[in-house]
């Protein structure tokens, strides 16, 4: 299995730079086993059907991307340099680890100062990854991040344009409940509140579970063999009452459907021991390619994704490489829009 056979020529016309508005109405894509059916994604009530259980992740995104200036006295005088900084994950000891640019100004005890109420001081330095420590902690920690930090929007998005007060909204899901994540569930971004109510309405049963996605998730695969690359690890959770949730569904021979493919990582994982669901806590590092058993999802929700990805590898395992190149195909054909602001596709195997 080589990196090669995941690969795909894809027109930079069709990357979304927006979401569509409203959130319902971006393109929906059924690839439902050899058919496949143009469709909107308020659509979904056609599809899916009483009994059915989406799974949502209901981490919630953090501005985690900074702005700020180091100052520095010398022999020539006060100096200053443009810090930029793009959080990753808390560690222990309350250090965050982050990407600074350029990480060769800042020296080890030296403070960035993004606003007037937040700052933080580089305190050691770890794989290219600063661990900084922020001069707030708790509330006002959130309070003033919220303030001075943008939406770590994807290098695909970020490459075109720069974040706006707008990312605030649209790279949030109408459900984000548990800070922690620096990218968006995308699959998720496409639900508003009436296409809700009616999936409800209907019968569709909602489960929400959380896994804070990392920066990892954008990571190129390196390796040719792609049975050799290393996923980045990824904390989260599975309760007892979601874990009950969706046994119960699958007692019922109904249909679980992972919203995204950060819920289905996490559920996969969490059935990893005892080939069912079952309650779960911790990194997930799970990779999901061509030739995995599959032993809670039914179905996926997901959008389109890069080529030559770990997601891309993913939806194959799910559908079959083949089938999933002529999904992509069709896609790009009828000028779908592409990664984290684009349209969505509903996979039933």
């Amino acid at each position: 299995m080589h990196l090669s056979d995941f690969d795909f020529d894809l027109p930079d016309a069709l990357i979304a730079t927006r979401p569509a508005n409203p959130r319902s109405s971006a393109r929906l894509l059924v690839a439902e086993g050899d058919s496949l059916t143009d469709a909107v994604v308020r659509d979904l009530t056609q599809w899916l059907r009483p009994g059915d259980r989406l799974v949502l992740n209901d981490t919630k995104v953090i501005p985690a991307r900074l702005s700020g200036h180091r100052t520095r006295e010398c022999a020539q005088g006060v100096t200053q340099a443009q810090i930029e900084i793009t959080l990753l994950e808390p560690r222990p000891g309350g250090l965050w680890a982050a990407l600074v640019k350029p990480l060769k100004k800042l020296r080890d005890g030296e403070t960035v100062v993004f606003s007037d109420a937040l700052s933080a001081t580089l305190e050691a330095r770890e794989e290219g990854q600063g661990l900084l420590r922020f001069n707030l902690k708790g509330e006002d920690f959130d309070a003033a991040l919220a303030e001075a930090g943008a939406m770590p929007l994807p290098p695909y998005i970020a490459a075109k344009r720069a974040a706006d007060a707008q990312d605030k909204t649209d790279y949030q899901t109408v459900w984000a409940e548990r800070r922690g994540a620096v990218a968006a569930p995308t699959a998720s971004l496409h639900f508003d509140a009436p296409l809700l109510a009616a999936l409800e309405a209907q019968g569709v049963q909602f489960t929400k579970v959380t896994l804070h996605v990392g920066a990892g998730t954008f990571l190129p695969v390196k390796v040719d063999d792609v049975t050799t690359h290393k996923m980045h690890g990824e904390w989260g959770e599975v309760s007892e009452a979601a874990a009950a949730e969706i046994a119960a569904t699958k007692a019922a021979g109904e249909r679980v459907i992972p919203v995204g493919t950060t819920a289905l990582r996490l559920l996969e994982t969490a059935a990893r021991d005892s080939g069912a669901i079952a309650p779960w806590q911790g990194v997930t590092d799970i990779f999901i390619y061509p030739g995995f058993t599959f032993r809670v999802t039914d179905a996926l929700m997901t959008n389109f994704h890069l080529p030559k990805s770990t997601l891309m590898m993913l939806v194959s395992a799910l559908m079959g490489r083949e089938r999933m190149m002529g999904v992509y195909r069709h896609a790009i054909s009828e000028r779908y829009r592409f990664f984290s602001y684009g349209d969505a596709s509903l996979l039933i195997p």
